[in-house]
């Protein structure tokens, strides 16, 4: 790539509505550019990532046999009504019509395709196992994009699935699939955990994702350093603490508390400690009103709560329904005389003796105890906190931010059976396919490596992934000399197939060296003065120190270099 005949700018100034290290960066050296919310176009540099990046992962899946395809993103809405996803993807799947009034989505997701595709290769046991995937734009209309390429409405994924005769297939399958991630993300150079998650809309018997550890992301991930445990903390298991068992009954009171709503002020003018409280939340699930019980310095996990309570929808009551079921204003509502399910956490079954709203305005209840109401259903369903300590092994926890690259679910026989995929087993019986899922968001990757990867003057490719692995700079580009020795190195570089970028702009040294760093070429070969003695200067984009060398060795050394990566 020669730049004073390419596509190539970058900005000096920061731009004013990236507020990610990722898309700051990225939109600086011109990699992308953002044409509307969660919408980016990726220009020249930007795409040659994206194709290195799918290059490995390319090499890496058909390294366990897997065969790719290409799917339509124009999908009938009707598949999803089949398979019963249409109600959990809600407002977030773009909907249109064609001409002739069918109705069409641009699909969020493709299980429904490959399982149809599936079925035309499968008709008995002996045409399994076997693993496709594609490379392809995903579209999701999500109510707030952020984080540049984190969080977008238009995204480019790899998606893998997996058929097989039986469970045992399908774990083999499985793992085999997820040792081709651990080796893809080791190449791409990204540090991450893999962690237990929530299979949400996806569904099936099990969901584990790959998580980029960063300063910022959307997930919070729960670590133990002590016995490697992981979790999004969505999912991640809460220990009961146990209270003093030995505290005597005592007996229920009614006492007021005007003008208080929060538990910190109720405590304060009943002088008592927020330990004491449990608040109640009225819940709208399937539009079934459940009451929830939580500690009063925990929080409800409401994906928690949706799987214990086995419902698509779930949101907090309003205030008027509130008032409707409980004759209380919100700040006041308490268990006893609901006529609506109730729910508590297993934290609460340990308490005695604790203060909830009276559902009466202004009032609440001291000294209530479990006897005092009844409850249908006890679960884990509070958010964990750094307090915790881990549910394996009892020691501390820590928490990160992570940015999800990837994830595998076990899909089970989920959508096989929605979608009617079966074989014939050795007894001429026929059975439901074994499915797994498997995908890598590679926006998402192309921002986790610059998260992970910067200075305060740029970008640091890891070479695998890098737009150009060489840069070399001409620093003036009216000395004869060193024009002559760039061409010559650029034309040694590619002859090689070492992917370089000459730059042979008229602009300042100082201009090209910062542009360089920019866009984080990982090895820069400076041609000045000196190539009057034969001699080049070579910098690598993450050691601060320069080496000379004669420009008939430069080949040599790069080799030299890249091997070593």
């Amino acid at each position: 790539m020669r730049l004073k005949t390419s596509y190539f700018y970058t900005y000096k100034e920061n731009p004013k509505d990236e507020e990610s290290t990722s898309g700051n960066l990225l939109t600086r050296a011109g990699m992308i550019r953002k044409t509307s919310s969660g919408v980016y176009m990726y220009l020249p540099l930007g795409y040659k990532v994206i194709k290195n990046i799918e290059k490995i992962i390319r090499e890496e899946l058909e390294n366990i046999g897997a065969g790719e395809l290409l799917m339509p993103a124009l999908v009938p809405e009707e598949l999803y009504e089949q398979s019963g996803r249409k109600e959990s993807f809600g407002s977030d799947m773009f909907s249109l019509y064609d001409r002739f009034d069918k109705k069409y989505c641009l699909a969020p997701t493709h299980e429904e395709l490959f399982t149809i595709a599936a079925s035309a290769k499968i008709k008995s046991y002996k045409d399994l196992p076997f693993s496709i995937y594609q490379i392809q734009d995903k579209f999701r209309d999500e109510a707030r994009s952020r984080y540049g390429l984190i969080r977008v409405r238009e995204f480019l994924m790899k998606d893998a699935y997996s058929f097989d005769a039986d469970e045992k297939g399908l774990n083999n399958s499985y793992n085999e699939m997820y040792n081709a991630y651990k080796k893809i993300f080791a190449r791409l150079g990204i540090n991450y955990k893999i962690v237990k998650s929530d299979t949400g809309a996806m569904g099936g018997l099990l969901s584990e994702e790959f998580q980029a550890i960063t300063n910022i992301g959307e997930d919070k991930l729960v670590i133990c350093d002590h016995c490697g445990y992981a979790s999004n903390s969505e999912v991640s298991s809460c220990i009961s603490i146990t209270e003093n068992k030995d505290e005597d009954i005592k007996i229920r009171e009614l006492v007021k508390t005007p003008d208080v709503g929060t538990i910190q002020q109720v405590a304060k003018y009943l002088d008592e400690p927020e330990e004491k409280f449990v608040k109640t939340l009225i819940y709208k699930a399937d539009n079934e009103f459940y009451a929830v019980m939580v500690k009063g310095c925990h929080e409800v996990n409401e994906f928690k709560l949706k799987k214990a309570l086995k419902v698509s929808n779930l949101e907090l009551a309003d205030s008027i329904e509130v008032e409707k079921l409980t004759s209380a204003k919100i700040g006041f509502v308490g268990p006893i005389g609901l006529d609506i399910p109730i729910i508590i956490d297993n934290e609460v079954l340990n308490m005695k003796n604790f203060i909830v709203g009276a559902n009466k305005t202004d009032y609440h209840y001291k000294n209530v105890n479990l006897e005092d109401f009844n409850y249908f259903l006890s679960q884990d369903i509070r958010c964990i906190t750094e307090l915790d300590k881990c549910p394996s092994c009892g020691k501390s926890l820590v928490f990160k931010n992570g940015i999800e690259i990837g994830n595998t679910f076990k899909l089970g026989t989920k959508y096989s059976q929605s979608l009617n995929l079966t074989y014939l087993n050795k007894d001429n019986l026929s059975k439901y396919v074994w499915m797994g899922c498997y995908g890598i968001g590679i926006g998402r990757c192309m921002a986790a490596i610059v998260e992970q990867n910067n200075d305060e003057n740029g970008i640091i490719w890891p070479l695998e992934v890098a737009p150009f692995k060489v840069a070399i700079v001409i620093v003036n580009t009216y000395d004869s000399a060193q024009v002559d020795a760039g061409n010559y190195l650029y034309s040694e570089l590619k002859k090689n197939n070492i992917s370089t970028i000459l730059d042979d702009r008229d602009e300042r040294a100082g201009v090209k060296f910062n542009d360089m760093d920019l866009i984080g070429i990982p090895i820069r070969i400076t041609i000045g003065n000196k190539i009057n003695d034969q001699l080049v200067e070579i910098k690598q984009r993450r050691k601060n120190s320069f080496e000379e060398i004669s420009l008939y060795d430069t080949l040599n050394r790069i080799e030299d270099i890249i091997d070593g990566e």
